[in-house]
């Protein structure tokens, strides 16, 4: 990876995430960064529930807090990620109630492309969702 200099600091990044309207109406926050991951936090909302009969959040918002977990670890992390050019996304469970967690790493910094993972879990921590994308640097 690159020097911790080249990174930008924890309120830089609260600063670029808040840009997007998108982002904000999603109350996406990044709670941590490590030497090794990112966290995204999102609070629950009503109005991302697709599901009625059980509650559940819409497969489109999980795949959009993958998508955007990982292109903010690339950027967190050293490597430069401007647009998604790949996602896959794997849903585990449905996503019912209380805020996301979504912790994105690092799996590859390129010059021209970056990959990272990511996984999201509920407040008790079960796995609802996972990912990988690949984004241009």
């Amino acid at each position: 990876m690159t020097a911790r200099s080249n990174r930008p600091e924890l309120a830089e990044l609260r600063k670029m995430l808040h840009i997007a309207p998108f982002h904000r109406w999603l109350g996406l926050d990044i709670v941590d960064l490590t030497g090794r991951e990112l966290i995204l936090e999102m609070p629950w909302r009503d109005e991302i529930v697709s599901n009625p009969m059980i509650g559940s959040a819409h497969g489109g918002i999980l795949s959009a807090l993958i998508d955007l977990t990982g292109l903010y670890t690339v950027n967190a992390l050293g490597g430069t990620a401007r647009a998604t050019a790949d996602l896959r996304v794997d849903f585990h469970r449905p996503a019912t109630s209380g805020p996301l967690r979504a912790i994105g790493s690092v799996v590859k910094l390129g010059k021209q492309l970056s990959v990272a993972e990511t996984r999201i879990e509920d407040s008790a921590h079960r796995l609802l969702a996972s990912g990988r994308g690949a984004y241009v640097g």
